[in-house]
């Protein structure tokens, strides 16, 4: 477990400052910063999803040393990779044998995908861990059901205490985020594998049905708040192959390579009655909840890969145990071998050397998911920009209003700036952005003034785009027929334009 852990926790540390957040990140950075009341009153209208993980958050950025920034927005995640990586070891281990635990924790530590989101100031890392966590808890449970099937007394106590564990985990894991009750569903795949008995279903659906009914405030809430996601469409077949890709390895030879190895992985899919194989648990958590996921957003759009981080967990599972059949394999023809010939030990050193032979060859992938502009967007690289343009009292006009994002997070860029719009600050308001005043107003507002930065994002610049709020086409229109553009910047898919009011007397 802790080589897995250790190595995952130095792929999370390797250029874990990026230089800049994007705008979901900003979203964490500023919102963790303001006050729980303001917490909670924003909860009430948006993001309520987020809304455990903010909290935490909230406690992190305020004992960090000095000025929170970047680096300590990810540290959580980085934690929360490396704790996933030695769970996963802990998995294999404890369903199969040292070698292949300590092969499919260094697989994790090493797929891109994980490494990716160790570095997102987001609550996706942390779903991972909770949930495979309750992955761990939930196997040791069913074991223990089984066994005080036949022996009861202390074990059926003991399995109880378990079960109510696995609740309490999979219960706060799915308060950072309520699409890892998906998780439940892998698990009914793995009993139904394990032909377990009726004991331990009973006992897992009375622990199941108490993290629903714990998580039911929060799917009500958030439901409200549906209109959030709207920018999702349906995952398609394309999709499902891509996500494969990302479990497996984006890179060919990696991908083959484990995909052969994984097929392999589910030679003993099902074991003696009530036995939980590695691949029961491993092939139920990679496939059911992101199927799950794609197969609801055909009706209404829900699937975004990082919802259902927490299954890659699964796929390293399943690689490792068909590496572990190969070498068995080899291992058998090595018994009849001369004593000169490679012995079983080697084969789990061999093991090793081919993880990281497949690290090295996806290094330029990881090298290049650290360097600044490879995320979505780069609200620092922005904000640099404004910083070099902007002086005290310069009036700055955001389109639309989430393109105010980037002054909360970096406010010192804009300090002393003046925002036409703005009517009530973010974290008073109960908004992620902040109210805004009504067109009438901004119009007044913006007849006093000769020149004004915009802050646009690039599909506001689009011919045709009108927006559906009355403030946000009063930005618009007045920009279009009272100024014109002197000067623009284009960073990734924010603009900041400069816009000057034509010399009154008919001649400019």
């Amino acid at each position: 477990m802790a080589v897995p852990a250790a190595v995952m926790l130095a792929v999370g540390l390797w250029g874990l400052h990026r230089g800049g957040m994007w705008r979901d990140e900003a979203v964490t950075f500023q919102v963790a910063r303001r006050t729980v009341p303001q917490i909670w009153r924003l909860l009430h209208g948006v993001d309520a999803v987020h809304g455990l993980y903010y909290l935490l958050m909230h406690v992190v950025l305020a004992v960090a040393p000095g000025r929170p920034g970047e680096v300590d927005l990810r540290l959580p995640s980085v934690c929360a990779a490396a704790v996933t990586a030695g769970l996963v070891a802990a998995l294999g281990t404890r369903l199969a044998r040292p070698r292949v635990g300590l092969w499919a924790g260094l697989m994790y530590a090493v797929t891109p995908l994980a490494g990716h989101y160790a570095q997102e100031g987001r609550s996706y890392a942390l779903v991972a861990a909770g949930a495979t966590g309750a992955t761990l808890l939930f196997v040791r449970a069913a074991a223990e059901g089984e066994a005080g099937t036949a022996a009861g007394g202390r074990t059926a106590v003991t399995g109880r205490r378990t079960w109510w564990w696995y609740a309490a985990v999979l219960t706060v894991t799915c308060w950072l985020h309520e699409f890892a009750v998906l998780l439940l569903l892998a698990h009914a795949g793995t009993l139904a594998l394990a032909r377990s008995s009726g004991r331990v279903w009973r006992r897992w659906g009375c622990a199941a049905g108490g993290v629903a009914l714990l998580l039911a405030p929060m799917a009500v809430v958030s439901h409200a708040q549906s209109a959030q996601l709207a920018w999702l469409w349906e995952p398609d077949l394309e999709t499902a192959q891509y996500l494969l890709r990302e479990y497996l390895g984006p890179t060919d030879g990696v991908y083959w390579v484990c995909l052969a190895l994984g097929l392999l992985g589910l030679t003993r899919l099902v074991g003696r009655r009530g036995e939980v194989t590695l691949a029961a648990v491993a092939l139920p958590l990679a496939v059911l909840p992101p199927v799950a996921l794609m197969l609801a957003s055909q009706f209404t759009p829900l699937y975004v890969d990082r919802y259902v981080l927490y299954a890659l967990a699964g796929a390293p599972l399943l690689v490792a145990l068909g590496a572990d059949r190969a070498a068995a394999g080899l291992g058998r023809l090595w018994s009849h071998a001369p004593a000169s010939a490679p012995r079983p030990p080697a084969l789990t050193l061999a093991g090793v050397l081919a993880l990281v032979l497949a690290f090295t060859h996806q290094v330029p992938l990881l090298r290049q998911d650290r360097m600044p502009g490879t995320r979505p967007d780069d609200l620092g690289a922005v904000a640099e920009a404004a910083a070099r343009v902007l002086r005290p009292g310069d009036p700055v006009l955001y389109l639309p209003a989430h393109a105010r994002g980037t002054e909360l997070a970096y406010p010192a860029d804009f300090r002393g700036t003046r925002d036409l719009a703005l009517a009530e600050p973010a974290p008073e308001s109960g908004t992620l952005y902040g109210g805004e005043v009504g067109a009438a107003t901004l119009r007044r507002r913006l007849a006093g003034v000769d020149e004004v930065w915009a802050v646009m994002e690039k599909y506001a610049l689009v011919s045709g785009y009108r927006p559906r709020l009355a403030t946000e086409r009063a930005k618009l229109t007045v920009l279009n027929q009272q100024f014109v553009l002197r000067e623009e910047m284009v960073i990734d898919r924010v603009a900041l334009r400069l816009y000057v009011r034509p010399i009154r007397n008919g001649t400019g």
